[in-house]
C-alpha cells in the first residue's frame, strides 16, 4: 500500500509576559497589525472603541483584549490566544496577564509555549513582575526567551538605557536555566524593532522581534529519544471489511515509532512489534512527535486507554510516588492528606498528597518553608502518592509525560497543574 509522507506545519506557540502596562497587548496589537493579519472589519471596530476611549493613536492593544471588564480597565485578565502567520511560520500567541493574582493564567497560557516574549519598561527595568514571569518560564521550561526592551520612545531611543536594563536582567536570569535569552530594543506603540527595523535605533544591530520568531530552531527542543505513546482509544470497528482490525490511538509524546519496531505495552509488561502506523490520509513510515496516529502491533496483547507504549530498552519511569512542583488554581485551598483525581497523559488516577515539602516566593526565588499553606496562585514543592504506578518522565526530559493536573473528584474543576520533578 501506498505510504502517506507526514508534513509537519512549522508552527511556533509563543507566550507573552510582562508588568501591567508594559504593552503587551499593544505589541500583539502591533504584530497582527504589521504583518497584515487583521480583518477590515476587526480593524474598524478597534478604530471606534479607540475614539470612544479618547485614545490619541490607534490603540492595538484593543485587538487582543476581548472582554468587556479587560477593555474598560485597559488591562488582560484572562489569556487572550492570537493566531497568525507570515509566510515562514504559523503562530499561535498567548496573551498572558501581568498582574500576581493571575499568577495561573500565565501557567496556563505559557504551559505549551516554544518561546516567551518577557517585556521590560526601559524606565523602570527589571522589576519584581519581570522576575516572575521569568522564573514561571524557567519552571515551565521554556528554552527561548527575547527580552522585548518596551517604551525606547519615552527613553530617547538611547542605547545605554537599553544595555542597563539587559546587564540587569542577565544578572538575575545567570540563577535560573535558560539556554537562549535574546534582547530587542522595541516601541510596541510606534512599531520599531517589531516588524520593522527601527530607523531610530541604528546602534541595534540584532534583527526585528518578526525576524527572531520566524527563525528560533525549536525542532531540537522536541523529544527524539525517548519513544512514548500514551493509548487514547482502542480502535474496533467490528464491520465486515475491518473484521479483525485492532488498533491503538494516540498522540506520540516523544521519540520516534516505525514499522516493525519492537514495542513493550505498561503496566503489562507485554512486549510485540509494530505492525504498521495509520493515519486517516494513509500509512506512514514513522510516526514522531506532535503526531497523532493509529498503531497496530502483530501480536494480540490486551492493551486500553491510559496504558503508554514504549520501546524495552527505554521506559518511563514507574512509581505511585511523585515528587512535583504544583500551581495551584482553585479558590479552595490544598489540603495536606486530601485527595485528588489526577490525570496524567491519557490517564486518570486517584492520589493522596503526603506532604508540602516547600511554597515558593515567586518575587525573590526564596523557598518558604515556615508556610506551608497552597493557595491560589500560590507554587510549591509536593510529595503526592497514587492508587496504582505511574509512567513519566522528570518535566525536565519530556514536558507532556512530565505534566499532570489535580482534578476535584466531586465537582470535576481543575484545581492545579504540576510537573514532576
Amino acid at each position: 500500500m501506498e505510504t502517506y509522507q507526514y508534513k509537519e506545519m512549522d508552527l511556533l506557540r509563543f507566550t507573552t509576559a510582562g508588568s501591567v502596562d508594559d504593552g503587551k497587548s499593544t505589541l500583539i496589537g502591533r504584530l497582527l497589525y504589521d504583518t497584515k493579519s487583521i480583518f477590515e472589519d476587526q480593524l474598524e471596530a478597534v478604530k471606534d472603541s479607540s475614539e470612544k476611549r479618547g485614545d490619541e493613536n490607534l490603540n492595538l492593544a484593543l485587538l487582543t483584549d476581548g472582554l468587556k471588564a479587560e477593555r474598560e480597565q485597559g488591562i488582560t485578565i484572562d489569556v487572550a490566544y492570537r493566531y497568525f502567520a507570515t509566510p515562514k511560520r504559523k503562530f499561535i500567541i498567548a496573551d498572558t496577564p501581568g498582574h500576581i493574582q493571575y499568577t495561573r493564567n500565565m501557567v496556563t497560557g505559557a504551559s505549551t509555549a516554544n518561546l516567551a516574549i518577557i517585556l521590560v519598561d526601559a524606565r523602570n527595568g527589571v522589576i519584581e513582575q519581570t522576575r516572575r514571569h521569568t522564573f514561571i518560564a524557567s519552571l515551565l521550561k521554556i528554552k527561548h526567551i527575547v527580552v522585548c526592551v518596551n517604551k525606547m520612545d519615552l527613553v530617547d531611543y538611547q542605547e545605554n538605557r537599553f544595555e542597563k536594563v539587559k546587564e540587569e536582567f542577565k544578572d538575575f536570569s545567570s540563577k535560573l536555566d535558560i539556554p537562549d535569552i535574546r534582547y530587542i530594543p522595541i516601541s510596541a506603540l510606534h512599531g520599531d524593532n517589531v516588524v520593522d527595523k527601527s530607523e531610530k535605533m541604528s546602534w541595534y544591530k540584532g534583527g526585528t522581534l518578526l525576524y527572531s520568531l520566524e527563525t528560533v530552531h525549536i525542532s531540537a527542543d522536541l523529544d527524539y529519544v525517548n519513544s512514548r505513546f500514551p493509548v487514547q482509544r482502542v480502535i474496533r470497528p467490528q464491520s465486515d471489511k475491518y473484521h479483525d482490525f485492532r488498533g491503538y490511538a494516540g498522540k506520540v509524546e516523544g521519540g520516534v515509532f516505525k514499522p516493525n519496531d519492537e514495542i513493550i505495552a505498561l503496566p503489562s509488561g507485554f512486549t510485540s512489534r509494530i505492525k504498521s502506523i495509520e493515519t486517516y490520509e494513509g500509512k506512514l513510515d514513522e510516526a514522531f512527535a506532535p503526531m497523532s496516529v493509529v498503531m497496530t502491533l502483530t501480536d494480540d496483547i490486551d492493551i486500553s486507554r491510559g496504558d503508554m507504549i514504549a520501546k524495552p530498552n527505554n521506559q518511563p519511569k514507574a512509581s505511585q510516588d511523585l515528587d512535583i512542583m504544583l500551581c495551584w488554581m482553585n479558590p479552595k485551598k490544598l489540603q495536606l492528606r486530601g485527595k485528588y483525581m489526577l490525570k496524567h497523559t491519557t490517564q486518570e488516577i486517584k492520589c493522596l498528597v503526603k506532604d508540602v515539602r516547600y511554597k515558593v516566593n515567586v518575587n525573590t526565588l526564596h523557598r518558604v518553608e515556615n508556610d506551608k499553606e497552597i493557595g491560589m496562585n500560590d507554587i510549591g514543592r509536593v510529595l503526592i502518592r497514587t492508587t496504582k504506578p505511574l509512567f513519566f518522565d522528570s518535566y525536565a526530559k519530556n514536558r507532556h509525560t512530565g505534566s499532570l493536573i489535580l482534578v476535584d473528584e466531586f465537582t470535576n474543576e481543575t484545581l492545579a497543574a504540576g510537573m514532576i520533578l
